[in-house]
């Protein structure tokens, strides 16, 4: 079975987010239960340095015209075979993959992706020949959306089509004027095709188009389906809900572990924590915080964005501080959080502090020295932090959302025996206050503590088991393959 994954980053290549994560994860994984599976990736300079044995596949026709691309070949260092769309004049600037170095969206990011998803298409049809075709395209988030659409507006025998919403928030939307140099027929601007609200959905346009849709949660699967979760998508998603499914996200844990992680200061497992305490030291000590080991330590690694909650700690850390817990915030985001974090930690030095931005390895070290990891999201699809939180012993405090819903087992008092962290309800200070106070409870009983953090330490969310429900997707799209 042969399966193309379509995306726009790629752990360790490019990263902005728990995307690059999966499509960094996911294709070794299938590769090791038995599926032919490749990538394709815009061209930036840094995935086209990152690749190995690069040769070139094609010439690309340029579809709205202009000098045409080329289709590279590689491998990743983990050995998957890697296509890359090599378009100098789209993909070689400065800035992360959709922002310029201003951070506003690149004025021509319709044609930056959905060049990425035409080359899709044609290493699906005239351009797979006899060298490698896709049984299956499957695009991950709105820049591969248009994939599932112009293999569907093509004639040709055509593989199958899954379209994964990592975050339906994010949708790719742009103006019907720029349809014309999408190489789509006029006649596929409409409710049943890419119009979304008068202007054109690529993400829309995958959901519309793919055989089957996929996203990175089973909570999240039925949240979308809301109108408070669908952000407008909900009534094309319950049209669909027989073709929708939940697969929740999986770990590396060949990156995410402390009993090998380099990142680390010291390493540990769940059997020997010596070397926790010692990375809460050393975590103390690099966000200027009092060198207090019995200081409960909470700890944040996201964007700072409302959706993700973090309005609400701004409002709740001053009652959680007075209590003699510290916080360390590695993040970035709306300007009005940063500020407010910042400026909580000028108003409590030594309980709190901040790296406004994002630095991989101290993530891994926020991870090994935190008692806690803080989660508040409003809406969190399948979130990856907190499943290395648990691996870590991290406990994690989530809002009963999406994926942390299906990962984290709230330590009810007298019900600890499956117990991971820490779940609240309500989308408010009130509801994170009480977290923080269970969370407090708990750290205040040392024997208590430990037997919820061996519980979490004990969780297996690797990517073999997400592995197989994806190749079991596939195989009943493609049951005789």
């Amino acid at each position: 079975m042969r399966v193309l994954h379509v995306a726009s980053e790629f752990y360790p290549l490019v990263k902005t987010g728990g995307l690059a994560d999966v499509v960094g994860a996911l294709p070794g994984a299938l590769l090791g239960i038995g599926v032919d599976a490749r990538l394709l990736l815009p061209g930036y300079p840094r995935i086209l340095d990152g690749l190995s044995g690069i040769r070139v596949v094609g010439e690309l026709p340029n579809p709205w015209g202009g000098a045409p691309a080329r289709l590279l070949v590689g491998r990743t260092a983990e050995g998957v075979a890697c296509y890359a769309v090599d378009s100098p004049r789209l993909y070689d600037r400065p800035g992360n993959p959709y922002l310029d170095p201003q951070g506003r969206d690149w004025a021509d990011n319709h044609r930056r992706f959905a060049l990425l998803g035409w080359a899709a298409a044609w290493l699906a049809g005239e351009g797979g020949g006899w060298r490698w075709r896709p049984d299956i395209v499957h695009a991950h988030d709105w820049q591969a959306g248009l994939a599932p659409a112009y293999i569907g507006l093509r004639q040709w025998p055509r593989p199958a089509t899954v379209s994964t919403i990592h975050n339906i928030a994010y949708q790719g939307v742009f103006p019907p004027t720029v349809l014309n140099e999408l190489a789509i027929p006029p006649e596929a601007y409409s409710i049943d095709g890419l119009e979304y609200h008068g202007q054109i959905g690529f993400l829309k346009a995958a959901l519309w188009y793919a055989d089957r849709i996929t996203t990175v949660s089973p909570t999240y699967a039925l949240e979308i389906q809301t109108p408070e979760g669908g952000m407008g998508m909900e009534g094309l998603l319950q049209g669909r809900a027989g073709d929708l499914s939940g697969i929740l996200n999986g770990v590396d844990y060949g990156v995410w572990s402390p009993a090998t992680d380099a990142r680390l200061p010291a390493r540990y497992t769940a059997e020997d924590m010596a070397g926790k305490a010692a990375c809460k030291a050393a975590l103390q000590a690099e966000f200027a915080l009092d060198a207090d080991p019995a200081a409960p330590l909470f700890g944040v690694i996201s964007r700072l964005t409302q959706q993700k909650g973090f309005d609400l700690l701004l409002h709740a850390a001053p009652r959680l501080l007075a209590q003699g817990a510290q916080l360390a915030v590695l993040g970035s985001g709306e300007a009005a959080l940063e500020e407010g974090f910042q400026a909580l930690a000028q108003r409590h030095p030594g309980q709190v502090g901040t790296f406004i931005g994002y630095d991989e390895a101290l993530s891994h070290r926020v991870q090994g020295g935190a008692d806690v990891i803080v989660m508040p999201s409003r809406s969190e699809p399948c979130g990856l932090v907190q499943m290395y939180a648990l691996k870590y012993g991290s406990l994690p405090l989530v809002r009963r959302t999406g994926g942390l819903a299906d990962t984290v087992v709230h330590a009810a008092p007298g019900m600890l025996g499956a117990a991971t962290g820490f779940v609240f309800d309500d989308a408010d200070v009130q509801g994170l206050s009480w977290g923080f106070a269970a969370a407090l409870e708990l750290y205040r009983d040392p024997e208590a503590w430990r037997r919820v953090q061996r519980n979490a330490m004990a969780q297996d969310f690797s990517w073999t088991a997400s592995a197989r429900h994806y190749r079991d997707l596939y195989r009943d799209l493609f049951p005789d393959v």
